[in-house]
């Protein structure tokens, strides 16, 4: 069965590979990419948002580097320091929590596909004719 893309995604194909944007990564290639093709595309696109982790990543690094060891000679109060010393092991105990928060709340809200599981049952039917047709005994 072909399906189509939803309409707010642009699916592209080339080269045997088939790469699905949405609206606004396919107008930001527009703008900065006018003659790529998409592969060069989808990985700049994947690229980016590790770019912006690792660039929220390194700001909170630096900020906790800079506040724990006093490194522009601030006069920061002790209490201070005692305070961003754990800092990131509480930030990541938080972003677990979240993570497992997500992941149970996606997981509790999982819709149903009806559509695709009668499709694929009778795909499944369709395959046992086949193999039965050929000779096979299940």
């Amino acid at each position: 069965m072909n399906r189509r893309a939803p309409a707010h995604l642009k699916t592209l194909r080339r080269d045997g590979y088939v790469i699905t944007l949405r609206r606004a990564e396919v107008a930001f290639e527009r703008r900065l990419f006018p003659s790529s093709s998409p592969e060069i595309l989808a990985a700049v696109l994947i690229m980016t948002k590790l770019v912006e982790w690792l660039f929220g990543v390194s700001v909170v690094g630096a900020a906790w580097a800079l506040v724990s060891f006093d490194l522009l000679d601030l006069s920061l109060p002790q209490t201070y320091r005692e305070v961003a010393w754990p800092m990131p092991l509480y930030l990541l105990v938080s972003f677990g929590c979240y993570s497992l928060a997500t992941v149970g709340y996606r997981v509790a809200t999982f819709n149903d596909c009806d559509e695709a599981a009668k499709e694929l049952q009778g795909q499944i039917k369709e395959a046992k004719e086949d193999l039965r047709k050929k000779g096979l005994k299940m």
